[in-house]
């Protein structure tokens, strides 16, 4: 069972204190390593960074409100041939849910390997968040004002700055990890609450790293409701407009028609693991005179080819496991609304088969379960 602690903020330094947890667990041996967004020169974005000496800690942040790239991706190359030492990686909410669908998936070795997660109040595409740091609106004041907001669920980015879509319609800022921080409900530059695993509880006790005694407060189950009211309204409005805008087959090609096919969706999203997969074989590379012959028939066709079919064929092989972080859309070049497609397809899908991907470990993803009929039966048809 997860037991609650509390970390005491001192003169409001808040990240000198989280460093300061992270340098303990180090130099305690409780992990041997810790993977951690640390900031860039020159100090405008984050990456993820394997820390081994506690004094490297300089720099880094659990709060970053920035997602260059979707982290569970990091953590399946870390782990994929195993880990012969303790690893704590640090994650957003929707980084360890797709690290729990890739478990499942085999992606993921958990061997050795402890997840660490904060309440999140949103991020913000990378240019924008270098543009803010030029502005001197992001940084350590940035992470500052959301933190604030996020006591009473108000939480609003800079004028003239908005959160990633994703970010606005996620229902999942609070989720379980081995070392989880609490914002939402704490007045965060006194103190942060922390919830720890049975992975990990008694050996940080053990070491008087730190105590367990402590509840949280009253409120915070109430704005956690409060936040995820109003991302979930959003989602749904966000819904009802894609589903205008593409309410049958000519309108759905229109809005993706300047889809390149560049595969930076598929490359950026966790869930598109496949190392064969069938966008990189030579089913697609169809022979000169078979374009001919399109066009012969059509008149004209567009190039590239299978811009539809890519879509597609990657929702059907993962939208049942799709964590809504947005990576996706982030790294669609013609900004397309790829985010909200999969959301929205995603929603219906795992809906019907009463699954929430990266919720647990033991809970069997639809596509590696069958059951005669399901389709039916889950439809309703039955």
């Amino acid at each position: 069972m997860a037991k609650q602690a509390v970390l005491e903020i001192t003169d409001g330094k808040v990240e000198e204190a989280l460093r300061g947890l992270l340098k303990r667990l180090l130099e305690k041996k409780v992990v041997d390593a810790i993977l951690i967004p640390k900031a860039a020169p020159p100090g405008n974005s984050y990456v993820q960074s394997l820390i081994r000496d506690p004094e490297k800690l300089s720099g880094t942040s659990l709060l970053a409100p920035t997602m260059p790239v979707q982290s569970a991706r990091v953590v399946s190359h870390l782990t994929f041939k195993g880990l012969g030492q303790k690893v704590l990686a640090v994650l957003k909410p929707c980084e360890v849910r797709a690290v729990v669908e890739l478990v499942k998936f085999l992606q993921v070795k958990q061997e050795n390997l402890y997840l660490m997660s904060v309440d999140c109040p949103g991020t913000f595409e990378v240019m924008d968040y270098a543009k803010m740091s030029e502005e001197a609106v992001g940084g350590e004041g940035l992470e500052r004002v959301l933190r604030e907001g996020m006591e009473n669920g108000e939480v609003n980015p800079p004028a003239g700055y908005h959160f990633r879509t994703a970010c606005q319609m996620c229902e999942y800022p609070v989720v379980e990890a081995d070392v989880y921080l609490k914002l939402f409900g704490y007045k965060a530059q006194e103190k942060i609450g922390i919830e720890v695993g049975d992975r990990l509880h008694g050996e940080i006790e053990e070491k008087g790293i730190l105590s367990f005694s402590a509840e949280e407060p009253a409120k915070r189950s109430e704005v956690v409701n409060k936040v995820v009211a109003a991302r979930t309204k959003k989602r749904d409005e966000a819904f009802s407009e894609f589903k205008e805008v593409t309410k049958d087959l000519r309108s759905f090609l229109d809005r993706f028609s300047t889809c390149v096919r560049c595969h930076n969706c598929m490359v950026a999203c966790p869930i598109c693991y496949c190392k064969e997969c069938v966008f990189r074989t030579s089913v697609f590379e169809h022979e000169g005179d078979q374009f001919l012959r399109w066009a012969d028939r059509k008149g004209a066709v567009r190039m590239p080819t299978d811009t539809l079919m890519f879509h597609l064929i990657r929702l059907s092989h993962m939208v049942t496991s799709c964590i809504g972080c947005g990576l996706c859309e982030s790294a669609c070049p013609s900004r397309l609304p790829v985010a909200t497609l999969f959301r929205s397809v995603g929603e219906k899908v795992q809906k019907m088969f009463q699954y929430v991907p990266g919720r647990k470990v033991d809970e069997v993803p639809p596509v590696a379960t069958f059951r005669e009929d399901e389709l039916k039966l889950e439809s309703g048809a039955l």
